[in-house]
């Protein structure tokens, strides 16, 4: 059998600064997926430095960044299910923003699974995704968008949640080819699913490698060049999250944050230090320092290989 040659496709290859200018707009619902693992901080940092407004953030584990990005003003809405600092504490700036009277964000809460369920109608433009988390908890009193739905083949009934179908998804991958085929591998969490669900999709990577890479190692391309609309080369945009063979995750930076994200005036100069003072990454890690990002490099530990075989 013989395979026709492949086409060369357009480079989708872009910077951080133009990628958000394109592509995320003000009162757009932005997904920033990325479960502990491989989280975008430099996209949200540039999203904050462009004054994006009025957005809708959907993320599965809100963390550090949506604090920040709450903090910086660009979010009306925060859709999620667990939020804090991982190991450490709460997300102080969206507690201030969330508790008592005056709340200025709106919550829109699901658990882990919900979110998950949520992408995947997304994904595949179902109506709605059955799941049987609800049971036993007070969600579905808490957000009246969790219904219940009878099986049309029985009598039995479960829940159900609304597709989430975001305008923009950015993640962060270890690495792409030009096109955008995009490759993962270490800890996952519904970058796919959210991917997939996304009208528009920005990817930013540690590497850009030729096609010839991701075509050896096909298993790993977790999202397909023809959904992508952004590649962005950011070495290190991760940081302080990790990306599993590049760079560990840095503690001190999520211990410090607590004490950061308590204080206002601490949290606004942190920003105009570390967002709106600097350019992009490239200013940020030169303030962070060439010993720290040092200390975060892993050692080798490579997996083994296989041989997919040659057919002609």
């Amino acid at each position: 059998m013989r395979y026709a040659p492949a086409v060369p496709q357009t480079s989708k290859v872009a910077t951080m600064r133009d990628a958000i200018a394109e592509l995320v707009r003000d009162g757009d619902t932005v997904a920033i997926e990325g479960f502990t693992h491989l989280i975008s901080f430099a996209a949200g940092h540039e999203i904050i430095r462009q004054r994006k407004r009025d957005l809708t953030l959907a993320r599965m584990t809100p963390d550090v960044i949506y604090d920040q990005m709450i903090a910086a003003g660009v979010a009306r809405k925060l859709v999620f299910s667990w939020l804090g600092n991982p190991g450490v504490g709460g997300l102080h700036a969206i507690r201030r923003v969330t508790e008592g009277v005056g709340a200025t964000l709106e919550l829109e809460e699901y658990s882990h699974f919900g979110m998950v369920a949520r992408y995947t109608a997304g994904a595949m433009n179902l109506p709605f995704f059955p799941l049987r988390s609800y049971f036993e908890t007070d969600l579905p009193v808490a957000n009246p968008l969790i219904r219940t739905v009878r099986s049309p083949y029985g009598d039995e009934t479960v829940y159900a949640v609304p597709p989430l179908r975001p305008d923009v998804t950015i993640i962060h991958a270890q690495r792409a080819d030009a096109a955008g085929d995009t490759q993962v591998w270490g800890l996952l969490g519904c970058q796919k699913e959210a991917a997939f669900a996304a009208e528009r999709v920005i990817v930013v990577v540690e590497e850009l490698v030729d096609e010839s890479v991701i075509r050896a190692d096909p298993n790993r391309t977790i999202v397909p060049g023809l959904i992508v609309d952004a590649v962005v080369v950011e070495p290190l945009g991760a940081h302080p999250s990790y990306a599993q063979g590049y760079y560990d995750r840095d503690n001190r930076f999520y211990l410090d944050w607590e004490a950061v994200s308590r204080d206002v005036a601490a949290l606004e100069a942190w920003l105009d230090e570390w967002v709106h003072g600097v350019s992009g990454r490239t200013e940020y890690l030169a303030k962070l320092g060439d010993a720290r990002v040092a200390g975060l490099r892993p050692g080798s530990a490579p997996s083994g290989s296989v041989d997919y075989g040659s057919y002609r």
